[in-house]
């Protein structure tokens, strides 16, 4: 099927096409129909559904013997660590962490600030508080304190979960005072904090303060707690680079089959093999493609602490990728700039083998043409940009590899994806020709985008 018949099959009739991406979820009570209009133009998804999201992106493969495979990779060129986790082993973490949160009276419906760096406990701990109906809200790591004071003051989270630092090139970033100095700002007080300790940080704890381990101790494992269909899965603040920071707020029946759509239909991916997004969990990025989608999806995720270049050189992507055979790749434009600075010619990728890559996503910012022609010279692989935004949690515009390959087109995210019907309008609204500017609006009716 092309991927013009399954963008008409959408236009056409919208909730039979979400009722049946929906069938790849794993229900406690099935949605009787995906579009909830009746408070329009507050529209909701499988408002009726029964569902966990820690189940689908967790134990749902342990069930169905997957649990062997490896469900996340830990590669940090920062502190020379790496780690592989089964979903066997990621379903004991996850849900003896969601028992010591429930153990400290943490329940359905309590905000949980997440300020971590990238580890896998970052990963741990969204699915934690997702596996008991918890809302996280996870805060770019490192932050400063203002900046988290007001999200505490916005989210007003029950509890906060912390890594002790932060690792960087040329420094170690201490999270614990930037917390305490959060928390004394915010006129909000968090009832208790986690402290992940590492050992490159070890951090005094304060009277609030539960070590990660100790928080566990004596503790039961927490099992999957049913939701409804609109029961949020987290709250994400947009960087507050137009004004104050905005809470973007994630359903979670919608967030579930919009996400598993995208990883086979956009991204060519099929469970078992590697994605890897190269963001972090502070950012939709890190929520949607480190996280939740190549999980629910069962495949393997990267979690890399590292930089493009100066971890050790501009060769850390090459090795990354041919080391874990990673089979489809997501970073932003920024990226592939540094790389380009530091070896103009493409010299290191020479020395590593990238046959089993497919192709190299960009997105974030504008991916400008001569970054993508150098990507597509050097990698050779499809090199797609692809456009989308906190708001939204996954692809308003890009090219659906998995459905129909596209010829990429320098300049042009592609086509519009199912939910979004993108136009074009002048300032009087009226819709515009083809090679005419105008404002961008979008008529979508997508189960994943809410605030």
């Amino acid at each position: 099927m092309s991927f013009k018949d399954v963008y008409e099959g959408w236009k056409s009739n919208p909730e039979g096409f979400w009722m049946k991406a929906a069938e790849s979820i794993d229900w406690i009570k099935p949605p009787s129909k995906a579009l909830w209009d009746d408070d329009a133009p507050f529209y909701e998804w499988f408002k009726d559904a029964k569902v966990n999201t820690c189940y689908n992106a967790v134990d749902r493969h342990v069930v169905s013997g997957c649990g062997d495979q490896i469900a996340i990779i830990y590669d940090s060129p920062l502190t020379n660590k790496k780690s592989k986790t089964t979903y066997s082993e990621l379903k004991s973490q996850v849900a003896a962490f969601a028992g010591g949160l429930a153990a400290k009276g943490i329940t359905v419906g309590d905000r949980v600030i997440i300020y971590m760096p990238m580890v896998p406990e970052a990963l741990i701990a969204m699915l934690a508080c997702a596996r008991i109906g918890a809302i996280h809200s996870v805060v770019f790591g490192g932050f400063a304190a203002n900046e988290l004071a007001v999200r505490i003051d916005d989210a007003t989270p029950k509890a906060i979960i912390s890594g002790s630092c932060g690792v960087e090139p040329d420094r170690i970033v201490e999270y614990k005072p930037l917390l305490d100095s959060a928390i004394e700002i915010a006129h909000h007080k968090p009832e208790f904090n986690v402290i992940f300790q590492r050992p490159e940080c070890i951090a005094d704890l304060g009277t609030i303060d539960v070590e990660w381990n100790a928080l566990q101790a004596g503790t039961k494992p927490a099992p999957c707690v049913p939701v409804s269909g609109d029961h949020p899965v987290y709250i994400l603040y947009t960087s507050g680079t137009t004004g104050a920071p905005k809470g973007v707020v994630r359903p979670t029946a919608g967030h579930l089959v919009a996400l598993h759509w995208t990883m086979k239909n956009i991204y060519n991916v099929n469970p078992g093999e590697v994605f890897w997004a190269a963001s972090d969990v502070g950012w939709v990025v890190g929520h949607s493609y480190i996280c939740y989608a190549p999980l629910i999806h069962g495949n393997t995720t990267v979690v890399f602490e590292g930089k493009p270049v100066g971890t050790p050189d501009a060769s850390t992507f090459w090795r990354v990728i041919q080391e874990h055979n990673v089979r489809s790749f997501f970073t932003a434009p920024t990226a592939f700039r540094a790389i380009k600075r530091d070896d103009p010619t493409g010299a290191m990728i020479k020395k590593f083998d990238m046959a089993g890559l497919r192709a190299l996503y960009l997105a974030g910012e504008r991916a400008d043409p001569d970054t993508i022609a150098w990507a597509q010279s050097v990698m050779g692989v499809p090199v797609y940009d692809h456009w989308w935004q906190t708001e939204t949690g996954y692809t308003i515009a890009g090219n659906p590899a998995g459905i129909e390959k596209m010829p990429v087109k320098i300049g042009s995210a592609t086509v519009a994806m199912p939910g979004y019907d993108v136009r074009i309008l002048d300032e009087g609204g009226q819709q515009v020709k083809p090679g005419e500017l105008g404002s961008i609006c979008l008529l979508y009716t997508s189960p994943s985008p809410r605030d």
